[in-house]
C-alpha cells in the first residue's frame, strides 16, 4: 500500500509526461500562449493532479471518478499533440513517442478504474 500518491508508478509516469509536455510546448510561438500552449499544459498537468486527488478520496466511487477524469485528460493531451504535429509545431518522432506513452498510461488507468468497478 502506498503512503503517498508520489509513490504510485502511474502518478510518477503522468508527472514525468506532464514535464515533457511542458518542455515541448515551450517552443510554441507566442501567438499560441492562450491557445495550444495553455490547453496542452493544462490537460497534461490535469492527469497527475487527478491521480493525486483520487489517492486522497475515501470511497471507491470517488476514487474511480478522478481516475476517469485523469484518463479523459490523457486523451485530450493526445489530441493536442496530434494537432500540434499536424500544424507543424511538434516533431513527428517526439509526438509519436509521447502519444505512445500516453496510450500506455491510459492502459494503466483503465486497469485501476476496472479494479474499482469490482
Amino acid at each position: 500500500m502506498y503512503r503517498s500518491f508520489t509513490e504510485m508508478p502511474v502518478w510518477q509516469k503522468a508527472h514525468q509526461l506532464s514535464i515533457e509536455i511542458f518542455k515541448i510546448s515551450s517552443t510554441l510561438p507566442r501567438s499560441e500562449d492562450y491557445g495550444l500552449t495553455s490547453q496542452i499544459r493544462r490537460s497534461s498537468n490535469s492527469v497527475p493532479a487527478n491521480i493525486a486527488e483520487a489517492f486522497g478520496r475515501s470511497t471507491k466511487k470517488d476514487k474511480a471518478n478522478f481516475y476517469i477524469i485523469a484518463r479523459g485528460s490523457s486523451y485530450e493531451t493526445q489530441n493536442h499533440q496530434l494537432y500540434g504535429r499536424k500544424v507543424g509545431y511538434f516533431d513527428e518522432l517526439i509526438t509519436e513517442r509521447l502519444f505512445s506513452e500516453y496510450s500506455d498510461l491510459i492502459y494503466e488507468l483503465n486497469k485501476i478504474i476496472n479494479a474499482f468497478a469490482r
